[in-house]
C-alpha cells in the first residue's frame, strides 16, 4: 500500500470513527464540504505572497485588487474569517458550527460559481460541535503531509491533488457506506477508467455527461489527459444533474481539482440544459431501468424509435447519440437486458441504431461492481463515423468483449477490476480499432471477437457478447481410462474407511454423554 493510500485510509477511520450515530447520507456533506473548505483556503493560501508584496499584509481595504489576482491565478478568494486558519483556532469553541457556516456563506458571496453550492448546515443542534471541532483539527493534518507542490508520489500524482485524492476516496467510501443509495452518486473508480481508457480522450475537445453525478467521469477524463500529454487538458465540460445534493457534490469535486466545467441543475429528459451541444466525447452512467421518467413523445432526440414508457434506457442511448459530433464517441454503463431486450420498442430502437452502424464494441462486466445494484451490467461504446482516418475502417463491424470472468473480490460484497483487467479489455479494444496494430488483434475464445453486422441481424440484433463469443477450450484429460478409474477407486476406498472410523467416534462420544445411536 502506498503512502498516499495509507493516509486515505488513516483519514477515512478517523473521520468515520466521529461519525457517531450520524447517518452516513448525512455525515458525508460534513466531512466533503470541510475538505473542500480546507482545499480553496490552501490554494488561496499560496498565492498570498503575491499580493502582499504588491499591497502588504494589511489587505482588507484592497479587497477587490486581491480578488482580481485570485481570478487570475484560478483560485476562489477567500476572506479573513472563511480561512482554514482562522476556523483551526476557534474549533474548540462552542460557536464552531456558526462560524463554518458564516465562513461558508462568505465565499459563495464573493465568488458567484459557488453561490447555493456549499453546504451551511454545521450550526444545527443534532451536529455534536466538540465531534465537529476534532474533524476540522484532523482534516487540517494534511497539510503536515504536503510537501510541495512539485514532487510527484509514487503513483504519480502530484502532492498538491492530495485533497483532490482523498475527496475522491471519501466519495467512494461514503458510497459504500450508503450501499443502496450511495450509487446513486457515485460510480465505482474502475469503470470510469474503463470508460474513459476505452475512449482515449485528447485535449481540446468537449466532453458531456447528461446525469453527470459527482463528476467522476470529468475528473478520470482529465487524470487521463494529465498523464498521456503531460499537461492539464484544456477540455469544455458540460454536465446535468437532476439531484441537488449530488450536483452540489460534482460542482465541489471538480473544483477542488481547478476543474472548470459547465454542470446545470435539472432533468435532462424534461428540461435538456444543453438543447443543442453537440461533443466529442459523452460518458456517463444513467440510472439503470428507471421506469418512472418525463418522456414527450414528440422529443426530436427520439431519432431511432421512440422509448417505452416503462423502461428509460433506449431514452437515454438515444439522448447521448443525439449529443454526438460528426466524429464523436460515446461510452455508456448500462443493465445487461439493454442488450437483448425485446419490451416495447426497445427491440426495434436496437436494430435501428445497429443498422446505423453506431455501436462499435459491447462489454459484458463482471458481477458485483456496483455499489447500488446486483444488476449484471455492461457497457456500450458508440461511434458516430467509424470511417474516421485517424483509425481503421470498421465499417459494419462490433468488437464484443466478455469480461464477466475478470477482477477480484475486495470485499465480501465487491468486486473490483484491476489495472490489468482495465488495460487488457482497453488494449483490445485499441489494437482491435488500430491501423498500426490491428495485425496484432486476434479473437480470443472467451474473451472477445469481432464480428460483421450481418451475423447480428442473424441473431435478431441481440447484443449479448457471450451470443458471438467462441467457447474457452476446455483443458484436454489425456490419462488413460483405466488407469483413472483405478486412482480414483483408491482414493473414494480411503475416503470411506476414513469415513467408518469417524462415524465409529461419533457415536462412542454420543454414549459418553447418554445417547445412543
Amino acid at each position: 500500500m502506498s503512502q498516499t493510500q495509507e493516509l486515505e485510509k488513516t483519514l477515512w477511520l478517523a473521520a468515520d470513527k466521529l461519525r457517531s450515530n450520524m447517518d452516513a447520507a448525512e455525515y458525508k456533506h460534513v466531512v466533503l464540504g470541510l475538505i473542500f473548505l480546507k482545499y480553496i483556503s490552501d490554494a488561496f493560501d499560496r498565492i498570498v505572497p503575491m499580493f502582499e508584496d504588491e499591497i502588504g499584509v494589511d489587505w482588507s481595504d484592497h479587497s477587490e485588487a486581491v480578488k482580481d489576482i485570485s481570478t487570475s491565478e484560478r483560485v476562489f478568494f477567500v476572506p479573513p474569517s472563511s480561512r482554514w486558519k482562522y476556523l483551526l483556532g476557534r474549533a474548540k469553541l462552542p460557536t464552531i458550527g456558526k462560524d463554518i457556516d458564516e465562513a461558508m456563506d462568505a465565499i459563495e458571496k464573493d465568488n458567484p460559481s459557488l453561490k447555493g453550492v456549499l453546504p451551511k448546515d454545521y450550526a444545527r443542534p443534532a451536529l455534536d460541535k466538540q465531534r465537529l471541532g476534532e474533524l476540522i483539527d484532523l482534516i487540517g493534518s494534511i497539510e503536515l503531509i504536503k510537501k510541495t507542490t512539485a514532487v510527484e508520489d509514487e503513483n504519480g500524482y502530484k502532492s498538491e491533488d492530495l485533497l483532490g485524492r482523498v475527496y475522491e476516496y471519501f466519495l467512494g467510501q461514503f458510497a459504500d457506506a450508503e450501499g443502496k443509495k450511495g450509487g446513486q452518486f457515485y460510480t465505482p473508480q474502475a469503470i470510469v477508467k474503463l470508460l474513459v481508457e476505452v475512449l482515449a480522450p485528447e485535449s481540446e475537445k468537449r466532453f458531456y455527461d447528461g446525469c453527470c453525478g459527482s463528476g467522476g467521469m470529468f475528473v478520470q477524463s482529465e487524470k487521463f489527459i494529465a498523464m498521456h500529454e503531460h499537461r492539464i487538458g484544456k477540455i469544455s465540460i458540460f454536465g446535468q444533474e437532476s439531484n441537488p445534493t449530488t450536483y452540489k457534490l460534482a460542482k465541489m469535486n471538480l473544483a477542488i481539482r481547478g476543474i472548470e466545467a459547465k454542470i446545470e441543475l435539472g432533468d435532462t429528459f424534461r428540461d435538456d440544459k444543453f438543447p443543442n451541444l453537440k461533443v466529442d466525447y459523452v460518458l456517463a452512467n444513467p440510472p439503470f431501468n428507471v421506469s418512472d421518467y418525463s418522456r414527450n413523445e414528440a422529443d426530436e432526440r427520439w431519432q431511432f424509435g421512440i422509448p417505452p414508457a416503462g423502461n428509460a434506457n433506449y431514452a437515454w442511448i438515444q439522448h447521448f447519440i443525439s449529443k454526438l459530433a460528426p466524429y464523436g464517441r460515446a461510452g455508456i454503463v448500462l443493465s445487461n437486458g439493454s442488450m437483448s431486450s425485446e419490451i416495447a420498442t426497445e427491440g426495434e430502437i436496437r436494430q435501428s441504431i445497429v443498422d446505423a452502424d453506431l455501436v462499435d464494441c459491447m462489454v459484458a462486466l463482471p458481477p458485483q461492481l456496483f455499489y447500488n445494484t446486483g444488476i449484471p451490467a455492461c457497457l456500450w461504446f458508440f461511434s458516430r463515423n467509424k470511417t474516421n482516418g485517424k483509425f481503421r475502417d470498421r465499417t459494419n463491424e462490433i468488437l464484443f468483449i466478455d469480461a464477466r470472468e475478470l477482477g477480484e473480490m475486495i470485499s465480501r460484497r465487491h468486486r473490483d477490476l484491476t489495472d490489468e483487467d482495465v488495460s487488457k479489455i482497453a488494449g483490445t479494444y485499441h489494437k482491435w480499432r488500430s491501423k498500426e496494430d490491428y495485425e496484432q488483434y486476434e479473437d480470443e475464445p472467451g474473451f472477445c471477437k469481432a464480428v460483421n453486422i450481418q451475423e447480428v441481424r442473424k441473431n435478431n440484433y441481440i447484443l449479448t457478447p457471450g451470443r458471438y463469443i467462441d467457447f474457452k477450450d476446455e483443458q484436454l484429460d489425456d490419462e488413460d481410462f483405466e488407469e483413472k478409474m483405478e486412482r480414483l477407486t483408491v482414493e473414494l476406498s480411503a475416503q470411506m474407511e476414513n469415513s467408518s472410523t469417524l462415524d465409529e467416534k461419533i457415536k462412542e462420544n454420543l454414549a459418553k454423554i447418554g445417547y445412543e445411536v
